[in-house]
């Protein structure tokens, strides 16, 4: 990006984005209970390969508390910032080594982010058992990391800066 005013406007026009997004997806059923597509993250996996870690974090990190405040609760602050946080790291690390496309990276961060959220689940109610809805979740973050990963490269490709 060539001046500080025209990576601000990115960015916002991302945040703005993504919210859309969280939006949309709120009407969104669930096949598995608490599993969603994370449509938002299209917008995410676009900053973190054309312009970065900090400022797809910083996006990722607006997007997460104002869809918690305006189309969920604390908790799901909670479970969600997790989540984003864990799938943008595991993201950011996969993406440095090269050894996986974007849908790759898309997957490891869908399956990162609901791991991250049955931690969360644990930690929060003490019960060890939830644990076993894992499996339920990784086949949910496979398969959603797989359509973000194919959008997410799609935008990558089609939309320049």
């Amino acid at each position: 990006m060539k001046s500080r005013t025209k990576t601000v406007a990115l960015l916002g026009v991302c945040a703005a984005a993504a919210m859309m997004l969280s939006y949309v997806e709120s009407f969104i059923p669930s096949v598995i209970v608490g599993v969603k597509i994370g449509l938002p993250n299209i917008v995410i996996v676009y900053l973190l390969y054309k312009v970065g870690t900090v400022k797809a974090a910083g996006v990722s990190l607006v997007r997460v508390v104002l869809a918690a405040l305006l189309f969920g609760s604390v908790m799901s602050l909670w479970y969600s910032l997790a989540g984003a946080v864990f799938s943008l790291f595991v993201m950011a690390v996969l993406k440095k080594t090269k050894l996986l496309s974007t849908v790759g990276v898309s997957v490891a961060g869908g399956v990162a982010h609901n791991m991250a959220q049955v931690c969360v689940a644990v930690l929060v109610t003490g019960v060890g058992a939830i644990a076993y809805y894992l499996p339920a979740l990784i086949i949910g973050g496979v398969a959603a990391g797989i359509f973000i990963g194919i959008a997410g490269a799609t935008v990558i490709k089609r939309v320049s800066l």
